[in-house]
């Protein structure tokens, strides 16, 4: 392609602006902006940075109710931040920890954070079970909706994007329940154990 063929856009050296008053003879309305008094906002507008609206210097600072988690890189916690799930339990503690020992740039900080996570889960599982309403691992995994919603049939879907992972998708359900599970036989048998062994 000849150089004076190329768009102006690819070529290394900055294409001059046209004249304007050109490009008002070549393209009908152009620029009817430039002048304020033809501009339809000009009575409400007015170009003053100092007029912000803020009636303040520097923002009310919220109340921290307990000392909240900030990163290393910030001299303070933001004026405005949420409350609605406190750090608790040991998932707490390592989110804590993950905050102030690492930068943000860490990947140690979010391994720690995603760690903290998989914890409240557990926790809130173990939360479960004390509360009488215990977690249905059946209903709230999605073990049921395969056989009820059509499960067979995403299994020979081919296009599904989440096939390449689903032989993963039990192991990482079910061990946490199976564990618990396991768990809670093993202190059920020494428990009923002693009382047999006390007894005779």
């Amino acid at each position: 392609m000849a150089e004076h063929q190329l768009p102006k856009a690819y070529v290394p050296s900055a294409p001059q602006p046209p004249d304007a008053a050109a490009l008002r003879a070549r393209i009908p309305g152009w620029g009817v902006d430039i002048d304020p008094a033809d501009r339809p906002s000009v009575p409400r507008e007015r170009f003053d940075p100092e007029a912000s609206g803020a009636h303040w210097t520097f923002p009310e600072r919220q109340e921290e109710r307990w000392p909240r988690e900030r990163s290393v890189e910030h001299a303070f916690v933001t004026p405005v931040f949420g409350t609605s799930c406190p750090p608790k339990g040991l998932s707490g503690v390592i989110r804590k920890y993950a905050y102030r020992r690492f930068s943000e740039a860490r990947a140690a900080h979010w391994l720690l954070l995603l760690g903290a996570d998989r914890v409240d889960a557990v926790e809130s599982h173990l939360r479960s079970f004390v509360s009488g309403r215990p977690d249905n691992p059946v209903t709230e995994t999605g073990i049921r909706a395969e056989f009820t919603h059509g499960g067979s049939q995403a299994l020979a879907d081919r296009t599904r994007v989440d096939n390449s992972h689903r032989w993963m998708d039990p192991i990482l359900v079910g061990t946490p329940w199976l564990m618990a599970l396991g768990a809670g036989l093993g202190v059920a048998v020494r428990t009923v154990s002693k009382l047999y062994a006390r007894r005779h």
